[in-house]
């Protein structure tokens, strides 16, 4: 038995997807199982460069069965998307792309809604990507939920459905939206439904069969440590649990099952939209340009700053992380000096990440302290021995500050290009 959880210690766009396809093809399955294509795993191998939203991304290792857990909202249209796109630079899906019944289908309302709400909250907003994640995790909670076993009887799908449109009708027009046609919705998810049904399988027996014939699991977390509904940043956080602990519910894997959690880190930090990073750079423009990102998913621009170390040794310890894969560490190549933030100062205290609610760690001070850069490319070095001294050193210190060892030191965008220690 062995099951490997690789996720996020930040606040999303880490690099997971690279981790996930360095260690996919030791692994029999690779499952998605908590959020939905809020979240963006952008992969380059020999197929080509893929920015992968549901499916999950072990698919490039032929004799690796993908599943995707009833933890994950499904948007149909982007799972569709995404399988026409895979199909079509070679990849074979048929028996190796299994979804689970239990998951819930992002409807048009949901989307719309997501909108209306950030819209209606101005400069409340919390930054959602407006992909109808959150309310389709809120129907969920609140019983008001449409999951893929419902497509299965046509009679239970068109009072589920009529009922959520009229429902939801009251509140997109209270909110200045135009009202849903429910035969429309009903017929174009219908027809979702028959190109998705080859695909459905209840997934408890095979993952607990393969649990017990010892076959190994690889399971991809969606979103950062740090957007978690209960530890993270709330309420800039996303809808659903990001920690290790998601596996169980998300996926039906016990607890004791989990032999091994590796964290992926970004050398310095990124966020997307609103909340509190109290590394963020905000007055220095070379700077800012060298860290600040596009988002894989949304396209909006990631807001840059130094490696939070705080965080990361907060998400290492809520989910018991055993190693750290180092993403990213060539794009500080472009400083003499890196600052590394260990700890916050707020109104002259020292603090913690788990002392601080949004809107205090949002007036934290960063603690830093300052090490020598190796201003030289290093890109295509292969080994660690090999790296400039100044960046080993600096994997070094990350090691001793969240007090977790860094078993993999990524330093480039391809497949090769990660150095295991």
């Amino acid at each position: 038995m062995s099951v490997t959880i690789v996720l996020g210690t930040q606040w999303g766009d880490e690099g997971k997807g690279k981790a996930i396809d360095t260690f996919a093809g030791d692994f029999d399955y690779t499952a998605r199982y908590n959020g939905g294509n809020n979240a963006g795993h952008t992969i380059v191998n020999e197929f080509g460069t893929f920015k992968i939203h549901l499916v999950p991304s072990g698919v490039f290792y032929p004799h690796v069965t993908c599943l995707i857990g009833g933890g994950v909202v499904i948007d149909p249209g982007v799972l569709l998307e995404e399988i026409n796109s895979l199909r079509a630079a070679g990849i074979d899906l048929d028996g190796r792309l299994l979804i689970s019944p239990r998951s819930h289908v992002i409807m048009p309302y949901h989307k719309l809604l997501d909108g209306l709400y950030e819209e209606a909250k101005g400069a409340g907003a919390t930054g959602t990507t407006r992909r109808g994640i959150g309310p389709t995790f809120a129907d969920k909670v609140s019983y008001n939920g449409i999951r893929w076993s419902d497509f299965a009887d046509k009679d239970v799908l068109n009072d589920r459905l009529k009922m959520q449109v009229t429902l939801k009708n009251k509140v997109i027009t209270a909110l200045g939206g135009e009202p849903l046609d429910f035969n429309g919705v009903r017929d174009e998810y219908l027809g979702y439904y028959v190109q998705i049904k080859p695909f459905i399988r209840e997934l408890f027996p095979i993952v607990q069969g393969g649990l017990k014939s010892g076959q190994k699991f690889l399971l991809e977390q969606a979103m950062g440590s740090c957007l978690d509904t209960d530890w993270g940043t709330y309420p800039f956080v996303t809808g659903s649990t990001t920690i290790a602990s998601a596996a169980t519910t998300g996926l039906g894997v016990p607890p004791r099952a989990i032999t091994e959690i590796i964290g992926v880190t970004k050398a310095y930090t990124t966020r997307v939209g609103a909340g509190p990073m109290p590394t963020e750079i905000l007055d220095d423009e070379s700077v800012m340009q060298t860290l600040s990102e596009v988002a894989a998913t949304t396209g909006r621009i990631r807001r840059g700053g130094w490696l939070d170390t705080e965080v990361v040794r907060f998400s290492s310890m809520v989910s018991g992380i055993d190693a750290l894969f180092l993403t990213k560490l060539d794009i500080l190549s472009a400083f003499e000096e890196i600052k590394i933030c260990t700890g916050y100062e707020l109104d002259g205290q020292s603090s913690h990440y788990y002392d601080l609610d949004s809107y205090q760690l949002g007036r934290a001070k960063p603690v830093y302290e300052t090490v020598r850069g190796w201003h030289s490319d290093i890109r295509g070095i292969r080994q660690f021995a090999d790296l400039p001294r100044e960046a080993q050193e600096y994997v070094e210190r990350v090691e001793e500050l969240v007090g977790v060892k860094v078993g993999w030191v990524a330093n480039g965008p391809e497949r090769e290009a990660v150095m295991a220690r």
